[in-house]
């Protein structure tokens, strides 16, 4: 073999390890985990805003990019657990999940009474509509 051929394969095998990279980096992010910055006042003092929350999309099951459901579920949300989730209204919100309801629904509500805006307002959410559970906050 040539040095010159050999230069190629070590070129090739580095761009697949690059792009190898990028598309594991891609599933992680659709999939896996996310990043979210917190906004307002009604998960004070537990989140402040501008924190950084680290979600897991898959804790609760494994959603499709763009389905309104769980393909698989293995866990349900317990009370206490702090999800992030669509409003009925299509707004992203964080909150505690408080009580499962019987017809798919749940209340979530807010650790900052007075200030929160949740479940009290907007009714109940179905539990389709969350998005991961909080892992962590920087």
């Amino acid at each position: 073999m040539k040095k010159s051929e050999a230069c190629c394969l070590k070129k090739a095998s580095v761009g697949k390890a690059i792009l190898m990279a990028f598309a594991a980096a891609l599933v992680i992010q659709f999939f896996m985990f996310d990043f979210m910055i917190a906004e307002g006042c009604s998960m004070q003092p537990a989140v402040q805003p501008g924190t950084v929350l680290i979600v897991c999309r898959v804790f609760y099951g494994l959603k499709l990019p763009g389905a309104g459901n769980n393909v698989v579920s293995w866990q349900t949300p317990r009370p206490g657990d702090v999800v992030v989730f669509r409003t009925p209204a299509g707004d992203i919100a964080v909150k505690r999940f408080a009580k499962n309801l019987p017809d798919g629904t749940f209340m979530a509500l807010g650790d900052n009474t007075p200030y929160s805006y949740d479940s009290r307002n907007y009714g109940p959410v179905p539990k389709d509509n969350i998005i991961g559970r909080v892992l962590g906050v920087r």
